[in-house]
Formats: structure tokens, sequence, C-alpha cells
């Protein structure tokens, strides 16, 4: 079973006025990426993911690849599925 081809793992809204501008980050483990197999075990699978920044799923403005590497991880309960966003003036 493949994992989606596009997934919400992490967000935070800004209103900002004209010429303001903020720094975040964004902080995620790979756990994120996890999915549920045919088995029904939830799995993080090596391969290529693409991170992106948008305003919408339509609107990308930003796309950084990356490669999982290792070989297939069952995740239990312990598993980490929260993306910490930190934000700072700038």
């Amino acid at each position: 079973m493949p994992r989606p081809d596009v997934r919400l793992i992490g967000y935070r809204r800004l209103e900002l006025a004209p010429g303001a501008s903020r720094r975040l980050t964004f902080r995620f483990h790979a756990d994120l990426s996890s999915f549920t197999d045919r088995t029904g075990a939830r799995v993080v699978e090596p391969g290529a993911l693409e991170l992106r920044v948008a305003a919408s799923s339509t609107d990308v403005r930003h796309r950084a690849r990356l490669r999982l590497t290792g070989p297939l991880r069952v995740v239990g309960a312990e598993r980490r599925l929260h993306c910490e966003v930190l934000e700072e003036a700038r």
C-alpha cells in the first residue's frame, strides 16, 4: 500500500503587516512520514520525500527534497507525530 502523495504535517498561520517578516523553524521526526500498511502496522518506509512550504495544497512556495534511509521500520505507540513550530521576530 503506497503512502499518501500529499499530507499536512505542520502549519503555522501568520498575519504580517506589509514589510514585516518572521522566521519559522519546523522540527519534525521521520515518524511523521509513517502510514498504515496492508497488514495494519504503522510503518516508516525508506525513500524519497518532498517537504513543501505552501499557502495551500495548490500554492507551493518552496520545496525541499530529502531521502529517508535505513530499513522499513514499524512504529508503535511511542511514535512522534507532532511537528514543533518555533517562531522568532526578524
